[in-house]
C-alpha cells in the first residue's frame, strides 16, 4: 500500500474506498482454496480487476495478503462456536492489526462475548491503539450501537444472520438505506449475498459508501454449482 494510506490517517484509509468495490478473499473450511498463498493470489487478481480494497480472515491469510496487495485490507478472524465469531474478542482484534490488516471488522452486535468485553468497550480499546474498526452490523440496533462506540465503518455484512431480520436470496437493501438515513455522516459498506454488478449499483445509489462482494467474485465451487443447477 502507498505510505499515504498504509501510514496515513483513518480519514485516508477511510476515503479510499469510497465509491469502490470491495472484494472479499474468503475459502471455507476444508476447501482447495483455503491456503494463504492461495488467497493472496486471489487477492492480486481482484486487485488487477480493480478492487480497491481486500477483506479476508484469519491471520495467516491477512498477512500473506498484506505482503502482496496495494489496496487497504480489512482484515477479521472467525473463530469460535458461540454467537459472536467474527473477532470475537480485544485479542483476536489485536492479532488481525498485527498481522497487517489496515482496519480491522468485528462482530457490533450486544450478543455476549468470550473474553466479557461489550463491543463498544473493545473498539475504545482499540481506538486508543489507533485502530480503524468496521462494525459488522445485522440490525439498525446494532449500526446505532457502532455509530456510538465510534466506529469509522458500518457494514450490514450480518444481516440475515442473526435473527433480527429475515434471511434473503440477495442482498438486505432496506436495511441498508434505513442505516444510510439514519446516520447519514457514517459510511456505511454494503455486504451481504450482493451476486451481480447491478445490485452493486444499486447499493451506491441507496447511498453505500462501498460494497462488499465475496462469493460472486472469489469462490468458484458457488458459482460453478449455480451453472450445474441451471443446466
Amino acid at each position: 500500500m502507498s505510505t499515504s494510506v498504509r501510514d496515513g490517517s483513518r480519514s485516508a484509509i477511510v476515503e479510499a474506498l469510497r465509491g469502490q468495490l470491495i472484494v472479499s478473499c474468503q475459502a471455507y473450511p476444508g476447501e482447495p482454496m483455503r491456503t494463504p498463498d492461495t488467497m493472496a493470489r486471489v487477492a492480486l487478481a481482484a486487485e488487477a480487476g480493480g478492487a480497491a480494497g481486500i477483506r479476508c480472515q484469519g491471520l495467516a491469510d491477512i498477512s500473506a495478503i498484506r505482503g502482496q496487495v496495494g489496496v487497504p485490507v480489512i482484515g477479521l478472524w472467525k473463530d469460535g462456536r458461540g454467537d459472536v465469531v467474527i473477532t470475537p474478542t480485544l485479542r483476536h482484534a489485536r492479532a488481525c492489526l498485527s498481522a497487517g490488516a489496515d482496519v480491522v471488522a468485528l462482530d457490533a452486535t450486544g450478543r455476549p462475548r468470550p473474553d466479557g468485553l461489550d463491543f463498544a468497550q473493545t473498539v475504545g480499546q482499540l481506538h486508543q491503539e489507533g485502530a480503524v474498526v468496521m462494525a459488522d452490523c445485522g440490525s439498525a440496533a446494532d449500526a446505532e450501537r457502532a455509530v456510538d462506540a465510534g466506529a469509522a465503518l458500518l457494514s450490514t455484512t450480518l444481516a440475515g444472520y442473526t435473527g433480527e431480520r429475515p434471511k434473503g436470496s440477495g442482498p438486505d437493501l432496506e436495511l441498508l438505506a434505513e442505516i444510510v438515513r439514519s446516520h447519514p455522516d457514517v459510511p456505511v459498506v454494503a455486504e451481504g449475498r450482493i451476486r451481480t454488478p447491478a445490485e452493486a449499483a444499486e447499493a451506491l445509489a441507496l447511498g453505500a459508501w462501498a460494497v462488499v462482494v465475496g462469493t460472486a467474485i472469489t469462490h468458484p465451487t458457488s458459482l460453478t454449482a449455480r451453472f450445474r443447477g441451471a443446466l
